[in-house]
Formats: structure tokens, C-alpha cells, sequence
């Protein structure tokens, strides 16, 4: 148990900077970068620093058939991923984008049991019920789910990027078990930079950069250095401990600690809502790791 609490910490650590995100991320656009913009600074920026890092670490040879596989996660999890969310969060809201988010667990737990042959315990699907069903509940105060129209297209795009990410979080997990996360992520990054440069320099080039007010350019550089770099290394850096399913089940948290960063901030108050939310979230959570602290004993 004590080997996990690193990768434990780690998960809930990203998860913290992923729930913010989604209200950071939408004041960005589109009044002020469109999303394949926004999608490049955070990517190529993400690579330089993974890169500059990885200087002052020893080198580490990665096998042709890892940099294969690296490769074909960077496409589910950089390429698609990024481009699906920020697309998606243009055409929809940070309500919606949550929820369907949220989805993640269930699309894991099925992937890893398919592709790495992880078991579908009841432990963990009642945890993932649990989770899903506080998750929902806490974001539905803050708004309302909508299906009209207006949002459907951005809905189908978060749900594929949800989809996308969950396999990325299977595929990446046998990388991380022979690897550093700043090899693995070095290499991701950096392929997800090929991947997306030809969708995304033809707006980058027409961006006025000039035009973007300085507490704009801090939630950039919090897209970057925080969303990007320091969330995915922490959220990989916990695969080396724990299963795909139990990262993925601290996706429920991201509802719950945003709110609980608006508390501490004086923009909130805590009420009956959080109180419940939070029971049902923590319960999914002890759930879904319940039955492999229990094997481990």
C-alpha cells in the first residue's frame, strides 16, 4: 500500500489541475484564440519543456517497437485528445464538458479488461457508479445539462475525446512499467507536435497574438505548464503504481475539488450538495481500489 501513496497523491494532484481547467480553458476562447491555436501552444510548448527537462536526466534508450507504441498513444492521447477537447469546449459548455468527462472510468475499465485483461470486479463497478452518480450530482448544481442544437456537435466531440483519452491511459500503462514519465511523455509530446501541425499552423499564423490582454496570456501559460505538462506527468507518473481503472476513477474528484478551490477561495459556500457529492465520489473511489488492496494483503 505505502509503494501507491506516491502514485495516489500524484493522480489527485492532476486532477486538481484538470478541474480548473475547464473554466480557465473556456475564457480563452473563442473570443481570443481559437481552439487549434491554443492547441499548439500547448503542445509544442509542452514538448520544449519535456525536452529541456530531460537534459539534466540520464538518457534512456526506448525500443523500436516502444517508440511504435508511443507513437500510436500519442494519437489518442495528444493528437485527438487535445484537438477533440478544445473543439468540443468551443462548441459546448464547461457544464457539459464535465459530465460527459466523467465518462472516462467506464470507457477505462472496459478498454483495460479488453486490452490488458484487467477484471471487471463488482467492487469496481459499483465504485464507478457511485463516482459517476456524485460526480453528476455536484455539476448539475452549478447549470444544466443541455442536448439542444446548439451544443450537440461540441457533446459528440468531448464524448470522443473522453473515448480517446480513456485508451490512451490502457495503451500507456506497459510503457510506464519500463520507462521514466519524462521519456514517455518527452516522446508523446513530441510526436502529438507532428501530428497536429498541419491543422494547426494555418490559424496559428493568422492569430493576433498582439491583441491578447496579459491575464489572458496567464491562463495560457496555465494551460501549458500547468494542464499540460505538470497534470500529465503527474497523471502518468501514477500509472507506475496503480491500475488504468483506479487512475481513472480520481477523474470523479475534479467536480468536487474545483468546488473545494472555490471554497477556500471565497467563492463558494459549503452546503448540503458538496457534503453528499463528496460521500458518494470518496465511497466510488475506496470502491474501485478496495478490491485490489485487498488482493495485495
Amino acid at each position: 500500500m505505502q509503494k501507491r501513496i506516491p502514485g495516489h497523491l500524484a493522480v489527485i494532484g492532476a486532477n486538481i489541475i484538470f478541474g480548473i481547467n475547464y473554466v480557465v480553458a473556456k475564457g480563452i476562447m473563442p473570443d481570443y484564440l481559437l481552439p487549434r491555436p491554443i492547441i499548439f501552444l500547448r503542445i509544442s510548448g509542452a514538448a520544449l519543456v519535456f525536452w529541456l527537462v530531460s537534459l539534466f536526466f540520464p538518457k534512456e534508450k526506448v525500443a523500436r517497437k516502444d517508440m511504435l507504441r508511443l507513437a500510436v498513444c500519442a494519437v489518442f492521447g495528444i493528437a485527438l485528445n487535445q484537438t477533440l477537447f478544445f473543439e468540443g469546449l468551443n462548441l459546448s459548455t464547461p457544464i457539459n464538458a464535465s459530465i460527459i468527462m466523467v465518462a472516462i472510468p467506464i470507457m477505462v475499465m472496459v478498454f483495460a479488461h479488453f486490452i490488458i485483461g484487467e477484471k471487471i470486479t463488482r467492487n469496481k463497478l459499483t465504485g464507478i457508479i457511485f463516482g459517476f452518480a456524485g460526480a453528476v450530482y455536484l455539476i448539475l448544481q452549478g447549470g444544466s445539462f443541455s442536448l439542444d442544437a446548439s451544443t450537440s456537435l461540441g457533446n459528440l466531440l468531448i464524448f470522443l475525446n473522453a473515448s480517446s483519452y480513456a485508451l490512451f491511459l490502457v495503451l500507456v500503462k506497459p510503457l510506464m512499467a519500463k520507462y521514466s514519465p519524462l521519456t514517455v511523455m518527452k516522446w508523446v509530446f513530441s510526436f502529438g507536435l507532428l501530428y497536429i501541425l498541419p491543422v494547426t499552423l494555418p490559424l496559428v499564423r493568422s492569430s493576433d497574438f498582439g491583441a491578447i490582454p496579459p491575464q489572458i496570456w496567464a491562463s495560457i501559460a496555465y494551460v501549458i505548464f500547468f494542464t499540460t505538462v505538470l497534470a500529465y506527468f503527474l497523471n502518468n507518473y501514477s500509472l507506475k503504481t496503480i491500475s488504468p481503472t483506479m487512475n481513472s476513477a480520481y477523474i470523479y474528484l475534479q467536480p468536487f475539488l474545483a468546488a473545494l478551490v472555490a471554497l477556500f477561495a471565497g467563492k463558494d459556500k459549503l452546503t448540503y450538495v458538496e457534503v453528499l457529492a463528496a460521500a458518494a465520489i470518496f465511497t466510488g473511489v475506496y470502491f474501485v481500489n478496495f478490491k485490489k488492496e485487498k488482493a495485495a494483503r
